[in-house]
């Protein structure tokens, strides 16, 4: 009889054993979040996860700067006609309106920081044209955080910016101290652009806080405008969704299609250049 017992348990051990390793094989790898540089193309490589998940973990690290423990995400922007299309509801964030939307609840900047632009394209944008939109759109949602767009009397929340022509790298694994932003390939097709932002997104709202920052912009698969061109990606539209990102905010429920934060957009599109009730709110409310 105890042998019998013996047998069975081993039997049940084996079979617990070989279920909870399927389990942990099934768990995301989002290690494999990484910039490889096959040849002479660079491409942002994102995991399998990104077919169904606006938003991924790239796991933790330390923060040169402070030598907290920081978590990082990608974000990122899909083109509307994309086939996988779940529900996107609003996280717990801290939202009172489900037109906007936190990366994390009091995950905000504290500290002001300089931003580089390496403006260097494959679609014909001029250098000077991306530098000053993206400065255009960073002045945007600070003025936005203090209630009002276009009274240039916002926060100053993600300080100056300053052009290169070295090349960028975004923030894959940890966070390296400097907030970027380029042109390069993403791999997933459906993906226009990528913002990873490093930052504490857990503990008391109060302690939270963003450190850093990197947009990679897909010139590889999509063309680019900078006058709503048919067919084309409008680089002001769309940097002023991925500016919202830097700034900690997330994305509307999916029925919030006229907010910038919507997390689709299509070729042509121009509304977003400009930011929408829910935008504003969630801007002011997180500043």
């Amino acid at each position: 009889m105890r042998r019998a017992v013996f047998i069975l348990a081993t039997i049940l051990f084996a079979v617990f054993l070989a279920v909870g390793a399927r389990f942990v094989s099934a768990k995301p790898n989002f290690s494999s979040a990484n910039l490889s540089t096959p040849g002479t193309q660079r491409t942002l490589v994102l995991p399998q996860t990104a077919d169904s998940s606006p938003v991924i973990s790239l796991g933790t690290a330390v923060d040169p700067q402070t030598g907290k423990k920081v978590e990082g995400l990608a974000i990122i922007h899909f083109k509307k006609e994309f086939t996988h299309k779940p529900q996107h509801q609003p996280g717990t964030g801290g939202a009172v309106n489900k037109c906007f939307s936190f990366l994390s609840n009091g995950a905000k900047w504290r500290t002001v920081e300089a931003w580089v632009v390496n403006p260097s394209n494959t679609r014909g944008l001029a250098d000077d044209f991306v530098f000053g939109n993206v400065g255009g759109n960073v002045s945007k949602w600070e003025d936005a955080a203090d209630g009002v767009v276009g009274n240039g009397a916002g926060v100053d929340i993600l300080g100056a910016g300053s052009t290169t022509a070295t090349q960028l790298s975004a923030d894959t694994t940890a966070p390296d101290g400097s907030n970027e932003v380029y042109f390069a390939d993403v791999s997933n097709s459906g993906a226009i652009a990528v913002t990873i932002v490093w930052g504490i997104f857990a503990g008391p709202p109060s302690q939270r806080e963003l450190v850093e920052w990197d947009q990679v912009y897909d010139d590889s698969d999509f063309d680019w405008s900078s006058a709503g061109e048919t067919g084309k990606m409008d680089f002001e539209n769309i940097s002023t969704h991925e500016i919202g990102h830097s700034t900690g905010m997330g994305h509307p429920d999916d029925s919030c299609t006229e907010e910038t934060m919507y997390r689709f957009s299509s070729t042509g599109e121009t509304k977003k250049r400009d930011l929408n009730t829910g935008d504003i709110a969630g801007a002011n409310q997180l500043y």
